[in-house]
């Protein structure tokens, strides 16, 4: 059955859609992540051009999100003071990158820009993570038993304006929670991302915050951050397909409740390193159509002129 979308400007099939918005949500509930990272290329590989595939998929973000995020709510793994401090950081963000989006649009660059930031991040991110995964479970399937280094001390800790974060265990400044949250809110204007896959590495590696309260903060402050960004792209960009949105939002909350099913069941570093697998394989799969000759080496397209 196709359906016509009217800000795309293309007809699709609904049960496709759906079945995207199902699979993303589900990984959306078992990560802690927006699952943008995933959604905005396949929204792409699709047809959709990427500006609409950028402000829609925050449409999908936030209902898988915030499924999510009632989950652990009533788990009690949210720590909502270190939340609010992210928060804060990726609002500004959000605002930085929509108008880093509108730049690069104006200069006919966005798409570029997209495919080499996704690739760069997901490949990267991603080695990262595979690499401390196969190390944990290495030392898990020996026996050892991984200790978390709570009177480590790093940069970190030397920074003024600190603030005690009971939930997590941490007396850190507050100033690397902004920044890692004003990073964030650019990659989620830019991309179309929720930011978990930057954001639950940078607490756990970075703020050294316990794994148990990851997942749950990370839904908490993608939640706002995609609503924020959805809006400015369709206010300032026209960007938003409703019907789309619609389609994928659907899907998305059925899938996310089954993630958050299934995260119950995996060993954490299991997850981490399925996630990681995933991220080099979507980094892979872009760079690869970054450097392969297109079928089609020219492209008409219409445009229209304002006076």
């Amino acid at each position: 059955m196709q359906i016509y979308l009217p800000i795309a400007e293309l007809p699709v099939s609904i049960l496709t859609i759906l079945a995207m918005g199902a699979v993303v949500g589900f990984l959306s509930g078992m990560f802690g992540i927006g699952g943008g990272f995933l959604m905005t290329p396949l929204l792409i590989f699709l047809g959709i051009p990427p500006a609409v595939a950028v402000g829609t998929q925050a449409t999908q973000i936030v209902a898988s999100s915030v499924t999510g995020a009632l989950a652990h709510f009533a788990r009690k793994s949210i720590d909502f003071k270190m939340g609010t401090v992210l928060l804060a950081g990726g609002i500004f963000g959000s605002f930085t990158g929509i108008y880093i989006f509108k730049l690069l649009t104006a200069i006919g660059q966005i798409d570029l820009a997209i495919s080499v930031v996704y690739v760069g991040f997901l490949s990267v991110i991603g080695a990262m993570m595979m690499v401390e995964s196969v190390r944990a479970i290495r030392a898990a399937r020996g026996g050892a038993v991984a200790v978390r280094r709570g009177g480590h001390h790093s940069w970190i800790h030397g920074l003024p304006f600190k603030v005690r974060f009971r939930r997590s265990k941490l007396y850190i400044s507050v100033i690397p929670p902004v920044l890692v949250g004003f990073f964030v809110g650019v990659l989620s204007a830019i991309m179309g991302v929720g930011g978990g896959f930057i954001l639950i590495p940078a607490m756990i590696y970075l703020l050294r915050m316990p794994t148990n309260v990851v997942i749950g903060t990370s839904f908490f402050q993608i939640v706002f951050v995609a609503a924020v960004t959805g809006i400015l792209h369709s206010v300032e960009n026209q960007a938003v397909d409703i019907v789309l949105g619609f389609l994928l939002v659907v899907g998305g909350v059925i899938g996310a409740q089954y993630g958050v099913r299934m995260a119950e069941k995996m060993p954490a570093e299991q997850l981490r390193a399925l996630l990681a697998a995933i991220l080099l394989f979507i980094g892979l799969r872009l760079g690869y159509d970054l450097v392969v000759t297109p079928d089609d080496l020219y492209s008409v397209i219409e445009t229209q002129v304002t006076r």
